[in-house]
């Protein structure tokens, strides 16, 4: 009896130090451009990715972060990041900042933004 349960134990012992599935990566290109449609250079990108809760961090958000500037033809190529839930923000001088969630489910993917010029100020007095 005491040798069937070994025998069985063994058995399962390489089930159970399985590596975990690899996430499924994407690459992300964020193209921005102005409302007459040229590049802005030197914008910066920020891209955060929220993987929720962590147990490990007591509940704490667990959140991946990458920030970059954007070329000349206003191109800022991401990394290798894993699939998911990103927010996007893009912020240059003289234009609003730019937001917005965005899911990715591709291996790679190009986000186009246009950056609008900042709207006029008016005051009451």
């Amino acid at each position: 009896m005491l040798s069937r349960i070994s025998f069985l134990l063994l058995l399962s012992l390489p089930l159970a130090f399985q590596a975990p599935a690899a996430t499924p990566m994407t690459k992300i290109r964020v193209e921005v451009r102005n409302s007459v449609d040229k590049p802005v250079e030197r914008a910066s990108v920020i891209i955060t990715l929220d993987k929720g809760r962590s147990v490990v961090k007591l509940g704490k958000k667990d959140r991946t972060h990458w920030e970059m500037r954007t070329n000349q033809e206003g191109v800022a190529a991401i990394p290798a990041l894993p699939q998911g839930t990103f927010l996007i923000q893009v912020i240059a001088k003289g234009y609003q900042t730019y937001g917005q969630n965005v899911e990715v489910k591709e291996e790679e993917k190009t986000i186009e933004v246009k950056l609008n010029a900042p709207q006029p100020q008016y005051s009451a007095h």
